[in-house]
């Protein structure tokens, strides 16, 4: 299952940069995760400052 960015999102962008599958995107000034392209890895939910991301 895809992680997703809860409400929160300070759009700081560390979690696009930790994605090893180039999922997370800038949409309507938040990032996104195309959970097609999601690994389920679980690395961006490491780097969040903001603590919003979670398995989907």
């Amino acid at each position: 299952m895809a992680y997703v960015i809860g409400d929160g999102c300070v759009n700081c962008a560390a979690c696009e940069s930790a994605c090893p599958a180039g999922a997370i995107s800038e949409k309507e000034d938040v990032r996104v995760i195309d959970v097609n392209a999601c690994l389920d890895c679980g690395a961006c939910a490491g780097e969040c400052p903001s603590g919003i991301i979670s398995p989907g």
